[in-house]
């Protein structure tokens, strides 16, 4: 079972490689990335999050009951839509670091399922956001680097922490 990586490792900072081929490896995390995810309360998370440098992001579904959850391999967005819009945002690599990130309220996501198949997907709002977080994963990019000066004011000293505390174990 893979872990969670935490700000500062490196992988968090690389743009990620994209799937060529979706064998049993990219099976297998992908399911790890749903049980971190899960474990963690996460609304998603992206393969740089456990290490694995790979355009994969994994999120919750839409309905309440759970267990839909949606699978992206090699996301691109087709279309990010409206206003910027504020909201406070964490992740799961940064803990207890939480900030407002300005982020638009509607995009199209085209990807792959883990059978190969590519798809589209359109959301707004919360699920709009979180495609947007992940998706910044895969980039390299973190809340962080996104969020307004005063709140990385704010969180300076539990990021200094964090980033003393360096490594992983």
């Amino acid at each position: 079972m893979r872990k969670l990586f935490l700000h500062p490792d490196a992988v968090l900072r690389r743009r990620a490689e994209p799937v060529d081929t979706i064998d049993s490896g990219i099976v297998s995390l992908v399911a790890d990335m749903i049980q971190i995810m899960k474990e963690e309360r996460g609304l998603g998370l992206a393969a740089p999050q456990v290490g694995a440098s790979k355009r994969i992001f994994v999120t919750e579904g839409e309905s309440e009951e759970g267990g839909d959850e949606l699978i992206f391999i090699n996301p691109k967005f087709i279309l990010v839509d409206g206003l910027l819009e504020s909201s406070e945002e964490g992740c799961l690599s940064l803990p207890d670091i939480r900030g407002t990130v300005r982020r638009q309220p509607h995009v199209i996501v085209e990807a792959q399922d883990l059978q190969g198949q590519s798809f589209t997907l359109e959301g707004s709002d919360l699920m709009a956001r979180c495609w947007q977080h992940e998706m910044d994963h895969l980039d390299g990019i973190l809340i962080i680097d996104r969020m307004s000066v005063i709140d990385r004011i704010v969180n300076r000293k539990r990021l200094r922490a964090l980033e003393s505390g360096g490594d992983q174990e």
